[in-house]
């Protein structure tokens, strides 16, 4: 241990560690930082800040210098408020420490014996600490690592993620499960992969869930719509991140019951939830996150795209929702033609035509039951309806896009035709940050009674989607390859997550169980290019997507499968298209593949499948901070930069950034978004859901180019797009820390 006044002597046998670092430097600015004078928690910081001082693109390695700093200081504090000799020891007595503190649930000691918690913690690695950088350490010390209600440390890194992997693992089969368990802390503390911000931070305590976010579905009724509102209001409590699928309410002007025109639309149920995303925040630690979503033929459709922008009637405006628009192929093909496009209340359409328009897609592009319908309401005389150019809809569209980043795009009829799941329903809308692509369908009270002195409501529940995320760090899982052993145990964490969770929201339980829907994602992408020194912007990269993704997915697929024979496949497997095999042949799994796609075809249908879900790429910013690498599948914003927290500001290299790499290394900004499209679009082939892609452009960017991207995702294939990031509003973008895998 690091004592005071030592630290010249800690620097001096940290030269072996760091020979790429000229620690001679810090060495001599020693005597002129009079340390003598300062406590030893002082000595440390101003330490710190002067190793921070000395990042440069040239010398980006000081942040690890930085980051042992940090960790002395972790590591003193741990060992003084446990009462222990040295730093990691004594998981079990740990364990009870924070259960007196009621921190820690006690299902991990009713779950572990104690020698079974010794043989774990003799697997504890402490030297792997040592990958963070220092942002990833103070990212996580911060904001996961447990305390004691006073805010003291206890819990160190690789006991956070020991304790992950035991209350994902407690209820697996005793005979392997210590096994499981230590596979587990292996793929964390390496930092191969990470798992969603809420198992993070809640995973073995008495609060909070483990799942990343919600989509619900809100019937056409007073009822529905104020459910709705309670239901957003206990996941947000508890930390959940919501999308919120408005399109089967009625519009304004409306009628309620026969009478004309007195229906006000979906603006003020809108503001309800603004209220409540507001008011409601997330467990202390910031306000809830919401995102709503409507159709594009809706007749409420302007006021909906204005309802975020910074002027007009505020009384009209929603500036704490999010917005994503609900786009059919027939209105991407009239935009492209300029033609005419048609506004319907949802309710006059299923008085007058009997049907509801939004439970309709096309089955195939430029044919299908969603257009037979659309045309079938643009020519009845009985249906009123409101005409407006195509273009001038999407010109609102990319209008706030500019302003606000929103609305996000959720291609429906691309979603519906390749959802593995059609068989049983329909998707509707996106999440939060447009990744998951699952079944919905609104929760409808059917009675409510009282019964022996107490008033008993019956519902049918509907879909509620829960999303259940983690993430692959390509950036370094991929360079050692090890995607092979590790996506076997990350599919298997995932789907325990659906069993080990508390979720605040019955019907989104249910859910979670029928489809057992789980999101496998990846974070890393610039960062294994620059590694892999292939140029975004080039035909390598796009061959390299196919190859790393499809590898990805035949690893996922399989070990779901390996997961269904062990453990029984999810309810509604029989007839989804992993069951007919229609999953494999609708995207040509075996043309011109190194994988043997046809035999795993004929596994899932001899055995199922364990998840009905199985892969979304989640936009996890603050979860690859703490893996040290960059987000998702974006580029970087720039090589070198302070990453501004509250009180202090870090600076921020790209990761293993040097001479080699350096040039590997583009802007977003200076990126052709075409190229970036079409990577994704290879990559979308291989996800089963959805992918958060951020379109990235300069805020002289002119309409017609916006357009032509917006045109080009849409033919590609893509399902979803998140924000449109404009350099006239960067930094205004806040991701869902819930979705961070």
């Amino acid at each position: 241990m690091v004592h005071t006044l030592d630290w010249h002597d800690w620097l001096e046998r940290q030269r072996g560690n760091f020979l790429s670092l000229d620690i001679q430097r810090l060495l001599d600015k020693l005597p002129s930082m009079n340390l003598g004078q300062m406590g030893h928690d002082e000595q440390a910081k101003a330490l710190i800040l002067e190793c921070l001082a000395e990042i440069s693109e040239t010398e980006p390695d000081w942040t690890y210098l930085a980051a042992r700093i940090q960790l002395e200081l972790m590591y003193e504090e741990s060992v003084r408020n446990r009462g222990i000799n040295e730093p990691y020891a004594g998981l079990h007595h740990l364990i009870e420490l924070l259960m007196d503190e009621e921190i820690y649930s006690s299902n991990l000691l009713t779950s572990y014996s104690k020698q079974e918690i010794d043989e774990l913690e003799a697997a504890i690695a402490p030297d792997r600490d040592h990958l963070f950088t220092y942002i990833g350490l103070k990212t996580l010390g911060d904001r996961y690592l447990a305390r004691s209600k006073s805010g003291l440390v206890f819990e160190l890194p690789q006991e956070r993620f020991m304790i992950i992997a035991m209350t994902l693992m407690a209820q697996e089969d005793h005979s392997k499960r210590l096994d499981l368990v230590k596979e587990s802390y292996w793929a964390l503390s390496h930092l191969y992969m990470t798992v969603a911000t809420p198992t993070l931070a809640n995973a073995g305590k008495r609060y909070g869930q483990l799942s990343s976010c919600f989509i619900d579905t809100v019937d056409d009724s007073l009822q529905s719509i104020y459910d709705t509102n309670t239901d957003v209001a206990n996941l947000s409590k508890h930390g959940g991140g919501i999308g919120v699928y408005l399109g089967k309410i009625r519009s304004r002007g409306s009628d309620i019951r026969g009478f004309k025109g007195v229906s006000s639309g979906v603006l003020p149920w809108m503001k309800q939830l603004n209220n409540t995303a507001v008011s409601v925040d997330q467990l202390g630690q910031r306000q809830g996150a919401v995102a709503v979503y409507l159709d594009v033929w809706h007749k409420d459709i302007f006021p909906f795209l204005d309802s975020r922008l910074n002027n007009g009637d505020e009384r009209q405006r929603t500036h704490d929702l999010f917005t994503g628009v609900s786009i059919p192929d027939v209105f991407m093909e009239a935009v492209e033609k300029r033609e005419d496009w048609y506004l319907f209340d949802p309710h006059e359409v299923r008085s007058v035509m009997g049907f509801s328009l939004e439970d309709h897609f096309d089955e195939a592009r430029g044919n299908g039951s969603f257009r037979q319908r659309y045309y079938a309401c643009v020519e009845n005389p009985d249906l009123s309806k409101e005409i407006v150019p195509a273009i001038e809809v999407m010109k609102r569209i990319m209008v706030g896009q500019l302003e606000t980043g929103t609305p996000y795009m959720f291609y429906r009829d691309e979603v519906n035709r390749m959802n593995p799941n059609s068989h049983k329903g329909m998707v509707y809308c996106s999440n939060l940050c447009t990744e998951i692509t699952q079944n919905q369908s609104p929760t409808v009270q059917e009675e409510q009674y009282i019964k022996d002195g107490k008033i008993i409501t019956v519902q049918e529940p509907g879909e509620f989607v829960v999303c259940n995320l983690s993430s692959v760090n390509l950036g370094r899982a991929v360079p050692a390859g090890v995607l092979a052993r590790l996506i076997p145990i990350q599919v298997r964490m995932l789907d325990n997550v659906i069993d080990q969770n508390s979720i605040p929201v019955k019907q989104a339980q249910l859910t979670n169980q029928s489809y057992r829907g789980i999101g496998l994602g990846t974070f890393g992408w610039a960062h294994l290019l620059a590694q892999e020194k292939i140029a975004w912007e080039s035909d390598e990269a796009v061959d390299y997507t196919k190859e790393v993704y499809e590898g990805i997915a035949y690893y996922s697929i399989l070990a779901s499968n390996q997961l269904a024979r062990e453990k029984g496949s999810y309810p509604l497997f029989e007839g989804s298209d992993w069951d007919t095999g229609a999953f494999f042949v609708k995207r040509s799994f075996d043309q011109d593949s190194t994988w043997n796609w046809e035999q795993l075809q004929r596994d899932v249908a001899e055995r199922g499948m364990r998840n009905g879900y199985l892969m979304a790429v989640a936009p996890n910013s603050s979860t690859s901070i703490i893996a040290g690498s960059t987000a998702s599948i974006d580029p970087i914003f720039k090589k070198f930069y302070s990453e501004e927290k509250k009180d202090y500001k870090i600076p921020v290299t790209a990761p293993d950034l040097s001479a080699e790499t350096y040039w590997y290394y583009k802007s977003a900004y200076d990126i052709d978004q075409h190229t970036s499209i079409r990577q994704n679009a290879a990559r979308q082939r291989y996800v089963d859901q959805s992918i958060s892609f951020n379109i990235y452009v300069r805020n002289s960017i002119k309409a017609k180019e916006l357009l032509a991207l917006h045109l080009d995702a849409w033919k590609q294939g893509l399902k979803t797009t998140y924000y449109t990031r404009s350099t006239s509003s960067q930094g205004e973008y806040d991701d869902c820390e819930s979705c961070s895998s």
